[in-house]
């Protein structure tokens, strides 16, 4: 063995610091924007905002945005985008609400028809890309408009002319199936914590929280699934493997194609949904359901450390910028603070995530 061998061999030997192995954390941009979040509203807020009500306001929105940014944030370490999973809740939307109202299907069919759709959907976008050798960020596009302008045809077929579809709470009331997307769980908790005098009470000693909101579930379940997938399987492996380097990925074995029209099908799948969740939460669907949402969705997994070049990510700081997000946009109604700023934000976050992801950490830990 050579000098320059000998010394190549000790520095993948070396010892690596807890400094070092922090800052290589996908998601401590994620971290630190929390912190630095709750602190702000902590002195600009009204106290109310971190009680429990105040939790339950703004982990909702923070939940539904984020089943959608796990998706998201699991493609983009795959090394691909998907710009129309924000149009697809709109569609998917339609499809479930035509389901029920239009075909009459029984609950638990309609769902699995909306998850279905999405998914083909997903897989049609995979298939496209892998094919033709386009960019995923073009396809998607051309997809986030066709989504769009089927919601707004579908649903003035469906209604008779108008683009929103109501009634669908009607049509589903008694429905055994419906506790698992729409209301809230742990009510017996709740109201057990409102006796012992752990969380407010009224009056009358119901708990001023009932329970927790079914998507705050789905929420959590998903992103520890999709952490345990990323870190603890040979899945998660071949993830990062196809979106660092998927020629290499390739050579070594990996189903690069395979992998990625999964992961197509998985965020189309998520955006599905969050479709059913908000459907069923509200009542009603229309053509301008998950507006904007694709790009709130890329946003959170960048802030939550998933590189755009892929290989590079975490569900867990796909997680912390959704519940971010979450913070922002239900904190700014405590303060006197103009809402509009949330706009601001979500640029400034954007731009901030990225000189994160490809300044400080180069710097610090000679990563790419």
């Amino acid at each position: 063995m050579t000098s320059n061998t000998a010394a190549l061999a000790d520095d993948r030997l070396k010892p690596v610091s807890a400094f070092t192995r922090l800052m290589r954390r996908p998601e401590l941009g994620a971290l630190a924007g929390l912190i630095v979040v709750c602190l702000f509203f902590a002195f600009t807020a009204d106290p109310v905002m971190f009680s429990l009500a105040g939790f339950i306001n703004f982990m909702t929105p923070a939940a539904q945005l984020g089943i959608l940014a796990l998706g998201a944030a699991l493609l983009m370490i795959g090394g691909e985008f998907d710009l129309s999973i924000g149009s697809m809740v709109a569609f998917a939307g339609l499809v479930f609400g035509a389901a029920l109202t239009v075909l009459q299907l029984p609950l638990g069919l309609a769902v699995l028809l909306t998850i279905g759709v999405g998914v083909a959907l997903g897989w049609v976008n995979a298939q496209i890309v892998l094919r033709t050798g386009l960019p995923s960020f073009i396809v998607t596009l051309a997809f986030l408009f066709i989504l769009r302008g089927l919601s707004l045809v579908g649903l003035k077929w469906a209604t008779g002319g108008s683009t929103q579809m109501r009634g669908i709470d009607e049509v589903v009331a008694g429905h055994t199936f419906v506790s698992l997307f729409s209301g809230n769980t742990l009510e017996g908790l709740f109201a057990w914590m409102a006796k012992a005098g752990w969380i407010a009470s009224f009056d009358n000693g119901l708990p001023t929280v009932s329970g927790l909101p079914v998507e705050i579930v789905w929420f959590v379940v998903l992103t520890l699934i999709a952490t345990w997938v990323l870190l603890r399987t040979p899945v998660g492996n071949w993830i990062f493997a196809a979106g660092g380097d998927p020629k290499a990925a390739i050579n070594s074995g990996v189903p690069v194609k395979k992998v990625k029209i999964s992961l197509f099908m998985l965020a189309a799948g998520c955006a599905a949904l969050v479709a059913i969740i908000t459907v069923l939460s509200s009542g009603s669907t229309d053509a301008r359901r998950g507006f904007q949402k694709e790009f709130e969705a890329i946003i959170a997994a960048v802030i939550g450390g998933c590189l755009l070049t892929g290989g590079y990510g975490s569900a867990i700081g796909a997680f912390l910028g959704s519940i971010i997000f979450g913070i922002v946009m239900i904190g700014l109604t405590y303060t006197n603070i103009d809402q509009d700023w949330y706009l601001v934000f979500l640029g400034g976050m954007l731009l901030v995530a990225v000189l994160f992801n490809n300044v400080i950490r180069k710097r610090v830990t000679g990563e790419r």
